[in-house]
């Protein structure tokens, strides 16, 4: 599933992973639209972008593990991981890829890492 308020990043991000063989069963361009399709659909995998009109994607990943949600979240940003300090590690999510870099090879990379801290998610 995947999570941005810009639809054109939505449908690049959309092309591009189901180029990699990913299924993408859902989309959503806020954070409380996002929870309700996430518990709705229950995908694998959730590409959730930092920057939300009206919360933000550690605040919706909290929101989903309280839920009780077994999604891999996986955070999506224009900016560096290290511009978010300790937020991307204490939300929960398996990491972040800058969007510019957004591929189903790292999602995957990410989803699968024993632990997401130690994989960069660039090429």
């Amino acid at each position: 599933m995947i999570v941005d308020d810009h639809p054109s990043f939505r449908a690049m991000a959309r092309l591009a992973l189901e180029a990699d063989g990913l299924v993408v069963v859902g989309t959503a361009a806020d954070g409380a639209s996002a929870v309700t399709e996430v518990l709705r659909l229950v995908p694998d995998i959730v590409l959730l972008d930092v920057g939300l009109p009206d919360m933000t994607g550690f605040e919706v990943a909290a929101t989903l593990r309280e839920a009780g949600s077994p999604a891999a979240i996986v955070l999506a940003s224009s900016r560096d991981q290290s511009d978010f300090g300790t937020l991307v590690a204490d939300s929960g999510a398996r990491g972040l890829i800058e969007k510019s870099l957004l591929s189903g090879e790292a999602v995957r990379a990410l989803v699968t890492a024993t632990d997401p801290r130690d994989i960069l998610a660039r090429p």
